[in-house]
């Protein structure tokens, strides 16, 4: 992934980290070992503030792959949070579900296998959080189906949204095409405000007014 940020200030950033519980750290070097796309620990910290602040405690992510984000998200939302973990690979879903026992953080997370858009419109009630992370050309779709399912003031947390730099050229593919009319309708929209935070590949945090 192409960096977004000057390499020498991202490794300072990323030097100044605390240092991951083991669980988290076991993910991480299995991700890069594997080529798995999670978060990443910077973003994570975002991801894990963001929810706290906004007093989370329903959860949906919209792409999960092997529980990274979930667990943050978790953690964050503490004890009676309920948080919804979706993955179209019932493999990653079964990787996923041994480390978030590892996590102990199991009582609050529900396991869904599927496509993401479809698990969400099958998932009743309202959220007051949705982490998007799907495949980019999905990322209109999902933006169109997260903001009725978010509760006023509560957020709609994206990643990838600098895509390694590609949004600012003329896309080739249907994955920076997404991620660009992403971009767009989100600040386009008149029920958000959104604000790309430019770590790691680019964060969108947006709340619903």
């Amino acid at each position: 992934m192409p960096a977004i940020l000057n390499a020498q200030v991202e490794k300072y950033m990323n030097d100044l980290l605390p240092r991951r519980d083991p669980v988290l750290a076991a993910m991480e070097k299995r991700a890069q070992k594997h080529n798995i796309p999670i978060i990443g620990p910077a973003c994570a910290r975002v991801l894990y503030l963001v929810t706290r602040l906004a007093g989370a405690k329903r959860i949906f992510e919209m792409g999960s792959a092997i529980g990274y984000s979930t667990i943050w998200l978790a953690r964050a939302a503490g004890e009676g949070a309920e948080v919804f973990y979706t993955d179209g690979d019932p493999a990653n879903a079964a990787i996923a579900k041994e480390y978030i026992e590892q996590a102990d953080v199991a009582d609050r997370i529900k396991i869904l296998v599927g496509d993401a858009l479809t698990l969400l419109n099958e998932t009743p009630g309202n959220f007051d959080v949705i982490f998007i992370d799907v495949d980019k050309h999905q990322y209109p779709a999902a933006l169109k189906a997260a903001i009725p399912r978010v509760r006023q003031g509560g957020l709609i947390i994206t990643d990838n949204t600098l895509w390694s730099g590609k949004v600012t050229k003329r896309a080739k593919d249907a994955d920076t095409r997404g991620v660009q009319q992403f971009n767009k309708a989100t600040y386009a929209s008149e029920e958000l405000f959104p604000i790309i935070v430019p770590l790691r590949d680019g964060v969108t945090v947006a709340q619903k007014l």
